[in-house]
């Protein structure tokens, strides 16, 4: 198909990637169109495995094949004919490895800049030369600090940690930071042949003596008489103190157990060398208008743009007001410190001057990163192009919403077009056209119900998304609830929390509002988490693990600043439910972490052919060399290396994906083999093993979530936030359990369509109807209106934020003054 340039539309011909059923569809250039559809239909399919995969193709077809080896390249996707489609960018909610190098200023490029102003402008000490950019970076060999190689944080250990139970004495276990067994028996005869008493409770010991046995470097060593109980001779014990123990077992034990035990006893704390900067002693004794760069970093980005804005002002190139070379106001100074404001504002102009350019990319929510990313393109000025968004919207409040809104108008004015893969109805009425895909996920989606006219959309009936974005699906009811008890936290203080106290009612479901940086998260998935936590006395890591929060040191406790905390005891069980990955390679899926797998390989293994054969259920593990396929390891796939072209991974020669050897596969049940098995989807599979308890409920579960359209086998890697959300849910809901337990979810609806929310909260509010509590972090305006309760925080983000503005029922909260979310909330209450 030819397309003029007078033709101004996008044309895409039997596109087949994924569930895409040999799609057709025509879309618009230079205009907004939205890609709807429910959670698994096909619409990032469409989006970015077809279009922008093809864009990209096409580009890097242009670049020699040498220089092709550099850039990280996508495979050609499955479709017949795409013409008309311009060079394009995708901007995408990105859920990999976080990396604790990365700030803001690294994610939007202004870090560069600022380290090229210290250089050539910076103030350097009387004598000292004047130093590359590089020395002012922390992830160079030349400005890294050299005890934390950069990094900012050092772990170390603390006594609140090491003695947990000061009433305990040394032969009772107070330093439990000790080792067991024969040595921790060994430590403690030596500290009592060295004249301490290990019969007198810990806090009745002599200070000195604490800090001794704590912290000391000393190893003396001491003569330890026969025991009749324990030994039969004599021999020499050393010496070592809580402190060196733990520091030698991180150092140099090669036990996963014995580290993931010794982080217990240890907290991140800033570098004392470096201050937490990261950065040598040289680069910080520079300084631009009295600051250094550790500091400028440290600052919001509203008050970089005060300190630097005088500088920028200035008169232009040539007539800078110094003769001075490196001086302060030279005519390099003036020049940058002009873009890097011009640079900031549009920041500013997105709701993000509340955040650092040193703050860490690992505690930015997706869509703070994503709109770090949107702002860096809008200062590029590409004209032309198509931009690929990944639900721009996605965890953001309504009033931050409306900024990220203007920002693509103007970048569809500038001569782009703009094509979103979005859930928010509010935004897809504010597009263009529409292509719509379903009507259900998986298998049952894949088909373009719509395309057209944002209003066509409301005569289709069976697109989901029209019921929503015209008001015609039921709302999700149910009685309102009063609480029973309330957990209260007194002076908490933790980043913009600053002597916060706040009541959280039990067996109701509340959320948490607020604009982003108002202290949400801070106060839901690091305060109260880490309280409750250590009250049940769980570990750093269990109930869904560590929140991922700044210096939390994978596993080390949280640092929580509270003057008090009441009600604890409401609560016998904590469960923490994130968008984290449930596996980081393709060997974990949907089967393995519900645990329904070990099910199912019980099944196989009670045939008559496996019995027959002599297969045990390990033979029915993708992981265990058994039952595997030796040529692909179990993994189903083989990575191939193209030269010139991107790497890909293809089916196994020789089991063609299956992952097992032939003799394991002529096992069958019902006329079905174990692959067969893992290559089912949710809906499919909770049929034909609706006679097997253990796995049936947890098929039952999975649907209930809307998650019937995931095969069993499906890798983890392949799964989206969302998706992984709600499968740690289920796996909760299963879980036949009496008792009271508080959940914790952050953002539990982000990537979901208004269909999906459904779904999700009345699972969420069955188990407050069993007796639980439910807390989340939430910006879905049709989620916070069926809350029992809110606690709304703000009124702004960072230093405007961390405080308690509204709390209450709904109705309540939607006449609050001071409340960012209250007249938003107030228009969903008053259209419901």
């Amino acid at each position: 198909m030819e397309c003029g340039a007078s033709d101004p539309f996008v044309h895409v011909r039997g596109a087949s990637e994924h569930n895409l059923k040999n799609v057709d569809v025509d879309v618009p250039r230079d205009a907004m169109v939205a890609f709807t559809g429910i959670s698994g239909s096909g619409k990032s399919s469409l989006a970015f495995g077809t279009l922008y995969a093809e864009a990209q193709r096409r580009y890097f077809e242009s670049v020699a094949p040498y220089a092709r080896r550099l850039l990280q390249q996508v495979g050609a996707p499955h479709v017949q004919e795409i013409s008309g489609l311009p060079p394009a960018v995708a901007l995408q909610q990105r859920h990999g490895a976080p990396s604790s190098r990365s700030t803001v200023g690294t994610l939007t490029t202004l870090s560069n800049l600022l380290r090229i102003l210290y250089s050539r402008a910076g103030t350097h000490p009387d004598g000292a030369p004047r130093l590359p950019a590089e020395a002012f970076s922390p992830n160079t060999a030349a400005g890294a600090c050299t005890r934390c190689h950069g990094l900012g944080a050092a772990v170390d250990v603390a006594e609140d940690l090491l003695v947990p139970d000061p009433s305990l004495s040394i032969r009772d276990g107070a330093i439990a930071a000790w080792p067991g067994a024969w040595q921790g028996a060994n430590l403690r005869s030596v500290v009592s042949g060295l004249g301490i008493d290990i019969d007198k409770p810990w806090r009745r010991l002599r200070k000195k003596d604490r800090e001794w046995l704590l912290y000391t470097d000393e190893q003396p060593s001491v003569l330890i008489e026969p025991e009749a109980d324990r030994i039969d001779y004599g021999y020499h014990g050393t010496f070592w103190s809580a402190r060196a123990h733990v520091m030698h077992v991180l150092a140099d034990s090669k036990s996963e157990r014995m580290r993931e035990r010794a982080m217990r006893f240890v907290r991140s704390v800033p570098c004392p060398e470096c201050e937490g900067s990261g950065l040598r002693g040289e680069a910080l004794a520079v300084t631009f208008a009295g600051r250094s760069i550790a500091e400028v970093n440290a600052l919001p980005l509203t008050e970089v743009v005060a300190l630097l804005r005088p500088v920028a002002e200035l008169p232009g190139p040539g007539t800078a007001t110094t003769t001075d070379p490196a001086g302060e106001t030279n005519e390099v100074a003036v020049r940058i410190c002009a873009d890097l404001v011009a640079r900031i504002e549009v920041l500013l102009g997105l709701g993000l001057g509340y955040l650092g350019l040193g703050r860490r990319s690992t505690t930015l929510s997706p869509g703070e990163a994503q709109r770090l990313r949107i702002a860096t393109q809008l200062r590029s000025g590409l004209f032309g192009v198509v931009y690929v968004l990944d639900e721009p919207s996605a965890g953001l409040h309504p009033a931050d919403a409306e900024p990220l809104l203007d920002v693509l108008d103007r970048l569809k004015a500038s001569g782009n077009s703009l094509f979103v893969v979005e859930h928010d109805m509010d935004v897809v009425r504010r597009a263009d056209w529409v292509v719509d895909i379903g009507p259900e996920a998986g298998e049952g989606g894949g088909r373009v119900l719509y395309s057209g006219p944002v209003p066509g959309l409301e005569e289709v009936a069976e697109s989901a998304t029209g019921r929503h974005l015209f008001g015609h699906a039921p709302p999700v009811g149910h009685r309102p609830r009063k609480p029973r008890g309330r957990l209260r936290l007194s002076g908490v203080s933790r980043h913009n929390l600053r002597d916060v106290s706040v009541d959280i009612p039990l067996q109701v479901l509340t959320a948490v509002t607020g604009v982003s940086g108002s202290g949400k998260s801070t106060l839901v998935t690091q305060v109260l988490a880490e309280v409750v936590r250590r009250h049940l006395g769980q570990g750093p890591d269990e109930g869904g693990g560590s929140d991922g929060d700044e210096g939390s040191g994978g596993g080390a406790e949280l640092e929580v600043d509270l003057r008090d905390a009441s009600g604890l005891d409401s609560f016998d069980r904590l469960v923490r439910v994130d968008q984290r990955p449930i596996g980081r390679t393709p060997r974990s899926n949907l089967a393995t972490y519900t645990g329904m797998f070990d099910a199912v390989r019980k099944l196989y293994a009670a045939t008559d052919e496996a019995r027959e054969r002599g297969y045990s259920a390990g033979r029915f593990s993708f992981n265990v060399a058994d039952g595997r396929c030796e040529t692909c390891q179990g993994e189903g796939f083989v990575e191939v290396e193209l030269l010139f072209l991107p790497g890909t991974y293809a089916p196994c020669p020789a089991c063609h994906g299956a992952r097992y050897d032939p003799e394991t596969l002529e096992v069958t049940y019902r006329g079905k083999n174990i692959a067969d098995v893992l290559a089912m989807p949710v809906d499919e599979a909770a049929g034909f093993l609706a006679d097997l308890p253990a796995a049936a409920r947890s098929l039952e579960t999975l649907r209930e979530v809307g998650l019937g359209y995931l095969r069993l086998g499906q890798p983890a890697t392949e799964l989206s936030g969302g998706e992984a959300q709600r499968i740690k849910l289920s796996t909760e809901l299963q879980r036949a359990r009496r008792g009271h337990a508080l959940y914790l979810l952050d953002e539990p609806t982000a990537g979901l369509h208004p269909a999906d929310v459904a779904l999700l909260l009345r699972q969420l509010h069955r188990l407050v109807d069993a007796g639980n509590t439910v807390v989340l972090v939430e910006h879905d305006l049709d989620t916070i209106a069926t809350a029992d309760w809110i606690i709304d925080l703000g009124p702004g983000g960072g230093d405007a934020g961390g405080r308690v503005v509204a709390e209450g029922p709904p109705a309540k909260v939607a006449k609050a003054r001071r409340s960012a979310t209250a007249p938003y909330l107030a228009r969903r209450l008053a259209g419901s």
